[in-house]
């Protein structure tokens, strides 16, 4: 279904992935803009585990952005997330705000190639899986990777801040 990619493929994310040297693997699928779930609809597409899926959201912890990578199998722990984060509150951020400073449309925010260098902190389930999904940048589009290329690349910290459903 993916196919290893080297050449140029035109997102930030992965031109990032490119320039770095990560070996990854392209996963385009048909996006169904009906489709309730961005994260849920790349699972089934790509036929694997919603556990190794990971969708990037963007809260305000203090009233800084804040990058969360979680499974879309689950969902995001405020709390946690702030905790992880060493703040006293988080609140999902606007859809405008994530789009603005992600330089991406909600539904294909990669938590690699933000327009923005924010503070990331990914699910520790991630290292549960030798490679996961994320969005390459654009809906309909997921990379393959492994956990520590994705942690390295994005200076994440890790913590458990999902909550399965």
């Amino acid at each position: 279904m993916g196919t290893t990619m080297r050449q140029r493929t035109g997102t930030p994310a992965t031109l990032v992935l490119e320039r770095a040297g990560v070996t990854f693997t392209m996963h385009p699928y048909h996006h169904d803009s009906s489709a309730p779930s961005f994260g849920l609809e790349a699972a089934r597409a790509l036929g694997v585990t919603p556990a190794r899926v990971f969708k990037t959201l963007l809260a305000e912890v203090d009233d800084e952005l804040v990058v969360a990578v979680v499974p879309v199998s689950g969902s995001l722990d405020l709390k946690s997330l702030a905790r992880a984060a060493s703040g006293k509150r988080a609140v999902m951020a606007a859809t405008s705000q994530a789009e603005r400073a992600t330089g991406y449309v909600v539904g294909g925010i990669s938590p690699i190639g933000q327009r923005r260098r924010l503070p990331t902190i990914v699910d520790e389930s991630v290292f549960g899986f030798p490679t996961v999904y994320v969005s390459a940048g654009r809906r309909g589009l997921d990379v393959e990777i492994a956990p520590a290329d994705l942690i390295r690349l994005t200076s994440a910290k890790t913590a458990t801040i999902g909550r399965t459903s």
